[in-house]
């Protein structure tokens, strides 16, 4: 369900990507010691579809 990448990312290169969200390491921050900052990319229509074809496959 959630992925994570470590190569630079842009807005288009998640469409069509199984995950629900993929994390962005180049662009996850650790600030002031005690608080993280993550960076998710998500196709919001792809990932929903693939989690309810799992669900479906679950139920029958």
């Amino acid at each position: 369900i959630l992925g994570v990448t470590d190569k630079p990312m842009v807005s288009s290169d998640v469409i069509g990507c199984e995950y629900s969200s993929l994390v962005d390491l180049e662009m996850t921050r650790v600030i002031d010691g005690d608080l993280v900052k993550i960076l998710s990319w998500y196709d919001n229509e792809w990932g929903y579809v693939i989690r309810m074809m799992e669900l479906a496959l679950v139920c029958r």
